[in-house]
């Protein structure tokens, strides 16, 4: 019995110096308190941050992620200025990155044009400046204050850069609470434009546009797009790259191209409609190679009412002064973000030496975890006023290079956009190219019979494969990537394989 109490005893007494441990916080070494505030925060976001959790609940995956700032400051304060030199370097470079999207997002730009297709997809036409240069397949992120003013949500860029100078558009498919509400409310403003009724006015906040510094996709001869659902929106910004390069004669490689697309119902079949490519380049058919494969998995036959026409529900842009995103992006121009953390690194060494020469020495100052926070407030100081200064310079090199015909072109375009348009079908869309388009109900694409006619038709050649879809449409064409490399024979092509994802 005495051995038991006594066990209880030793027990008790290590549970409580485990406390007193855990809450402790000394001057000098590692202070235990910080660490574990620091620990919990980055405990909450690595479980918001398991695939299902992600998945399902990304309002909360996002919201629990803006720990990240207790995170960092509290690591500070438990490791001490010495240790937190280990991570301090990508702190810095995420605090450069970070203050340089927040000015960008500052920005709030009005919607050139509103649509929501007959399949519930929303389409997105943003102004942008004329020097704000992008490619192809590169994706933006954006917020809708209407909606959430702390969600940002990633996107696809549909159109090409040469489409034009002064905007760019996103295709938004409707899967989840944040893009609902944005469909409603685009239908909302169109029944209140109806009703003669005061409508939601609809503004967004751009982050971007991110992606390769150079278009690759045009290094190919051959190309095989795979697609799955709205992964063919980053394969139409894409197509309308090449056919502007075809018809302007700019160097372009491509003059094979199969895109292979994979469809639940055949209502999302419009999107392929919202690039005319006849319009884009007239006779395209004479100067490439196109053909188009489409499976329609969960319809075994066309539609009674295919080709009939279906009228997409437009919601006209806000009629106030043109706002256009911000320049201010680290793709943007390489001379000014070079500037940015150039600046920005000198100055956080000259802010160090100052404060070692002028406080640290001279008053002598020891804790571990004041030192660590000087350390961070330097960082944050270095970015925010010498980073801040070329920053402000690149705002006013931009405002100078927004020419008011710049802003008249815009305008133009606004009251061109500004009509109802209509979506037709795919029956409309297939008798304009008939020989470049199967359909296939009922049905889904056979990836080794596909590659393996390829293989027979191109022959010795390489072939440049991108996929866009769900992680097991990837999965299925890279093992057959691979499968048809390993055995290929001497007159094979060889197929290289390229995933654009930002799946969660």
């Amino acid at each position: 019995m005495e051995r038991n109490i006594r066990s209880y005893e030793d027990d008790a007494a290590y549970i409580s110096n485990c406390l007193m441990q855990m809450f402790q916080w000394v001057d000098l070494g590692v202070s235990h308190f910080p660490g574990v505030i620091s620990l919990a925060a980055g405990l909450l976001m690595w479980m918001t941050s398991l695939h299902p959790m992600r998945k399902k609940k990304f309002e909360l995956f996002f919201y629990t992620h803006q720990l990240y700032v207790i995170f960092i400051i509290f690591l500070a304060l438990h490791v001490g200025h010495f240790l937190f030199c280990v991570s301090a370097g990508g702190i810095f470079l995420f605090i450069l990155d970070r203050f340089l999207r927040f000015c960008q997002s500052r920005k709030t730009i009005d919607i050139i044009s509103i649509k929501c297709l007959p399949c519930g997809t929303v389409e997105l036409v943003l102004p942008k400046p004329a020097n704000l240069q992008y490619n192809a397949l590169s994706f933006i992120f954006l917020q809708v204050r209407e909606l959430s003013w702390l969600q940002w949500h990633p996107f696809s860029v549909s159109s090409s850069p040469l489409d034009g100078k002064y905007h760019l558009s996103v295709l938004i498919k409707v899967i989840g609470e944040w893009t609902e509400k944005l469909r409603e409310n685009i239908l909302n403003s169109s029944e209140a434009d109806l009703h003669l009724r005061p409508r939601t006015r609809i503004t967004a906040s751009v982050e971007g546009p991110y992606g390769h510094e150079f278009p690759y996709h045009l290094m190919y001869e051959n190309l095989i797009l795979v697609a799955g659902g709205v992964g063919i929106s980053p394969f139409l910004a894409i197509l309308s790259d090449i056919l502007h390069h075809t018809r302007e004669g700019k160097p372009c490689l491509p003059q094979n191209i199969l895109i292979v697309w994979a469809v639940k119902r055949s209502n999302e079949l419009p999107l392929l409609s919202t690039n005319d490519m006849e319009l884009i380049c007239p006779f395209f058919l004479d100067k490439l190679n196109l053909e188009i494969h489409i499976f329609v998995t969960q319809e075994s036959q066309p539609p009674l009412e295919e080709g009939q026409v279906h009228e997409a529900t437009n919601s006209p842009p806000p009629m106030s002064n043109s706002c256009i995103m911000s320049v201010l992006v680290g793709t943007g121009n390489n001379i000014w973000s070079g500037l940015y953390v150039i600046s920005s690194t000198l100055g956080f060494v000259i802010l160090l030496y100052l404060l070692d020469t002028f406080y640290i020495n001279p008053y002598d100052i020891s804790p571990w975890w004041y030192k660590g926070l000087l350390l961070l407030i330097c960082m944050l100081a270095s970015v925010f006023i010498f980073g801040g200064v070329v920053v402000g310079l690149w705002h006013l090199w931009e405002r100078r290079n927004a020419t008011k015909k710049a802003c008249k072109d815009n305008r133009i375009m606004v009251k061109k956009m500004q009509h109802n348009e209509i979506v037709v079908h795919t029956d409309s869309y297939q008798q304009k190219h008939a020989s470049s388009i199967n359909t296939y109900y009922g049905s889904r694409p056979d990836f080794t019979d596909i590659f393996g006619d390829i293989s027979e038709k191109w022959g010795y050649v390489d072939v440049g494969v991108i996929v866009c879809g769900p992680p097991s449409l990837q999965t299925s064409v890279a093992k057959e990537i691979r499968s048809q490399n390993i055995r290929r024979q001497r007159h094979h092509p060889i197929f290289h394989f390229n995933s654009h994802s930002f799946d969660l």
